[in-house]
């Protein structure tokens, strides 16, 4: 049986983080090629410092006379991220930055693979589901993320005006009989207009949005917070440390809970694996706790390079599912079609919905009406019932 006191740490960072103003640009970058053809191929990669946005990677496109004619748009994509993420400080400045684009043609090699409907590359993907939120998300990630996206909220709409776009969380959650009952410390560095702003005032500001957020009844008289702990934080962003698409992998997924296949997501168009298929993977697990059949799901998938079928199915319930694993396993192949261009086709993931992506997490978030986070639907628990 797997430990039910515990106490269990996870950390998110905001839409202003460096790495995350990457994840933007190049969601950003293929959501603008999928707009122009939903079978566009994408691997954008972004590297952000003081005054300067560095974009490289693979694109494709039918025609190749429009793929050359659309790059000139990168920059101002790079821009329009930017500007809306809030950056318009001295050395990093949505108008006054440098942009260098870097994209070329996707490799003929790759494409090969990938056009006889197999995997784009080989790996190991994990998804994760667990019934301690009603996202059917751990708790601790959860969290973390909503605190930033409501400071965001604040600092967006006017509320807070002091406060700016870089940003960082993590709670730790005590758990007791494997529930979540108590915040025994909590974590906020939040970058901010002032040097004269103490560690105190932040807290003053922050404080309120982070009791809206949190169960009132985890934020206890034990409960430690570190709000700026380091004292002044007006230097941020890519000014103060500089990004890189796809390396804030575990803030992405499950914050540390669930094992993590190693592939980031960001810049990636659907037929990569590393993505499409950690988001299978996710929507499976997620649908068999949905379904009764687990209180606790570990999924894995694994592909070969221009192989179609996946190579292995794992599930793990951690001691919780009420039926066999290798039960579900069968079940989740029969209910699915986990190739690449059928992960893609059941998701709908041939659309540009992935710039919403890049910050506060891929999973726990609501389906959307276009087609967003599909992934998290739960509309296969009638055929996993039936299937076991």
């Amino acid at each position: 049986m797997s430990r039910q006191n515990y106490i269990f740490t996870s950390e998110s960072v905001s839409e202003g983080h460096p790495d995350k103003v990457c994840d933007r640009i190049s969601d950003a970058v293929l959501d603008a090629f999928l707009t122009e053809e939903p079978n566009a191929r994408v691997a954008c990669e972004t590297f952000a410092t003081s005054g300067m946005v560095v974009i490289g990677g693979e694109v494709g496109l039918s025609d190749q006379e429009r793929l050359k004619n659309y790059m000139g748009r990168i920059g101002q994509i790079a821009r329009d991220c930017i500007r809306d993420i809030g950056y318009e400080q001295d050395k990093f400045h949505w108008n006054t930055c440098h942009v260098l684009n870097f994209l070329h043609e996707q490799s003929a090699h790759i494409a090969q693979g990938v056009d006889r409907d197999g995997a784009g590359d080989q790996g190991i993907m994990f998804g994760y589901a667990v019934d301690e939120t009603p996202e059917l998300m751990p708790a601790p990630i959860q969290y973390a993320h909503a605190i930033l996206r409501r400071l965001a909220e604040a600092r967006k709409s006017g509320a807070e005006p002091s406060l700016r776009p870089d940003a960082k969380s993590q709670i730790s959650l005590r758990y007791e009989g494997g529930v979540p009952v108590e915040v025994t410390s909590l974590v906020l560095s939040t970058q901010h207009a002032d040097e004269s702003q103490t560690s105190d005032d932040i807290r003053a500001i922050v404080e309120p949005y982070i009791r809206e957020v949190l169960p009132a009844e985890w934020l206890t008289e034990k409960t430690e917070w570190w709000v700026n702990p380091t004292g002044t934080f007006v230097i941020g962003g890519p000014d103060g440390d500089a990004g890189l698409t796809g390396r804030k992998i575990i803030v992405d997924t499950y914050g540390g809970a669930a094992p993590h296949g190693g592939g980031a997501f960001s810049g990636k168009d659907p037929t990569k694996v590393d993505r499409s298929a950690a988001y299978a993977a996710r929507y499976l697990a997620k649908n068999v706790v949905a379904a009764g059949l687990a209180r606790r799901c570990t999924l894995q998938l694994s592909y070969a390079i221009g192989v179609a079928k996946p190579l292995s199915i794992y599930v793990d319930t951690h001691g919780t599912g009420v039926v066999e694993e290798a039960a579900i396993e069968a079940a989740v192949a029969k209910v699915m079609d986990l190739t690449p261009r059928g992960i893609r086709n059941h998701l709908d993931l041939n659309k540009p919905i992935y710039q919403r992506t890049a910050a506060y997490g891929h999973f726990g978030r609501a389906p959307e009406a276009d087609g967003g986070f599909s992934w998290e639907k739960t509309d296969l628990v009638e055929a996993l019932k039936k299937a076991v």
